[in-house]
């Protein structure tokens, strides 16, 4: 095909003018906004995992629909039976699987000893039968794992296609709205770590979950992408145990309890939505035996690790360019916020001088090009985290604004923190 696209060909009916639309149409049915806002609101449904339902904004919403993605292994489908489990002790939840069978289903349960008194499983591909089955009312919460194997009848299309997953959602978001019955819907993810399937995917339903972190270990970290019904600046973070998926009660102090004090190692006061965390950074620099040096990162983003060593190199006297440099992230956390870049810039620092931080504090800022340090949100949150688990104070940009909090010490530039807080 011309467009070099797969599957792309899509039926379009065609409105030949606005009188003949005007004909088949009929007058929509309105409300006026005060008496909408008088109507009472059911409850949510919560899922029992305070963990979830703080991402959720309080659980699910009654006839809205969730979506829920991340890698393969990552724990979606685990999650998903301890939260059909837990609310199948008091209302009515389907788990419905188009991956595995009702034994297999059945023996994953066993192994996580989950016991809805009210959970009924079921395997099924047909969103036809599933929609039929939501219509019926029967259930409060129904849980589709996962879109991309699901189908319906009237589109000839292979499962997981575009066409199946846009139809496939839409006809089950319409009757779940409906019936006023709660939807959640796994989706797969690409290489690149993205939801797969067409755009509109997103966009039809009400919340996108997102499951992040390593399948092989370390916590896993459920962030909201999208929520109509609360914010999205909540995170829930997990780790996986024999028993299934389990919040993690102080996650900063779990990340930090292996932590050995020595050059290369440093603290950052990072934030997880709304919740401070501490995690560690560490950085190795070692000479480079080749001709190019190699410059490797895992769990912060590898140009912004470069970007901040080009800084380093021009605006203060350390020599970078034929040494090889490796950042790390412990715990399988990733970090994306630029508050870390003066903890990244010390850590990288202190293994190149073999040099360890003079204060036990946290580093937290963001970094200019110029090198000076600049205002990060939430100063006093990280401030206290680090207070709570023992640290002395943490070390971070000028305050602009307000009081400043006790145990902070400002720094200006990356130069006056490297000359301040460094020692051997």
């Amino acid at each position: 095909m011309s467009c070099g696209e797969w599957n792309t060909i899509s039926e379009q009916l065609l409105v030949e003018n606005i009188g003949q639309a005007i004909k088949h149409g009929k007058p929509i049915k309105t409300t006026q906004l005060k008496k909408a806002n008088k109507i009472k609101n059911e409850p949510r449904v919560t899922s029992s995992i305070p963990e979830v339902d703080v991402v959720l904004g309080g659980g699910f919403v009654a006839g809205s629909v969730t979506l829920i993605a991340g890698q393969p292994g990552i724990g979606k489908s685990t999650l998903l039976l301890q939260i059909a489990s837990a609310v199948g002790d008091s209302v009515p939840v389907l788990y419905v699987s188009g991956e595995e069978s009702v034994h297999q289903l059945a023996s994953r349960s066993d192994r996580l000893k989950t016991r809805g008194t009210f959970l009924e499983i079921a395997s099924s591909a047909s969103a036809d039968d599933i929609a039929s089955t939501i219509a019926s009312k029967k259930y409060k919460l129904i849980i589709v794992d996962s879109i991309q194997t699901i189908s319906v009848e009237g589109v000839s299309s292979a499962p997981g296609s575009v066409s199946q997953i846009t139809n496939s959602t839409h006809v089950l978001s319409i009757v779940a709205k409906n019936t006023n019955t709660a939807l959640i819907i796994v989706g797969h993810v690409t290489k690149e770590g993205s939801i797969a399937g067409p755009k509109v995917l997103e966009h039809l339903v009400d919340v996108v979950l997102q499951i992040e972190g390593d399948r092989y270990g370390g916590f896993k970290v459920l962030r909201g992408v999208k929520n109509r019904y609360g914010s999205t600046n909540e995170v829930g973070i997990f780790e996986m145990v024999e028993s299934g998926m389990q919040p993690v009660k102080n996650p900063s102090a779990a990340l930090l309890a292996e932590r050995q004090i020595s050059d290369g190692s440093v603290v950052l006061a990072t934030m997880e939505g709304s919740r401070p965390l501490l995690v560690e950074v560490q950085a190795l620099v070692n000479k480079s035996s080749y001709g190019y040096p190699k410059r490797a990162a895992s769990g912060i983003d590898l140009n912004r690790v470069n970007l901040l060593i080009a800084m380093l190199e021009r605006r203060t006297k350390l020599n970078l360019a034929e040494h090889d440099i490796y950042i790390n992230i412990v715990g399988g956390m990733k970090v994306s916020e630029p508050a870390a870049d003066l903890a990244v810039c010390m850590a990288i620092a202190s293994a190149s001088k073999g040099l360890k931080l003079k204060k036990n504090a946290v580093v937290f800022g963001e970094l200019g090009l110029s090198g000076e340090v600049r205002h990060v949100p939430f100063v006093e949150k990280r401030v206290q985290e680090a207070t709570k688990l023992g640290f002395d104070g943490a070390i971070g940009p000028k305050i602009r604004t307000g009081k400043k909090p006790s145990g902070l010490h400002e720094v200006i530039d990356i130069r006056s923190a490297l000359n301040g807080f460094l020692e051997s």
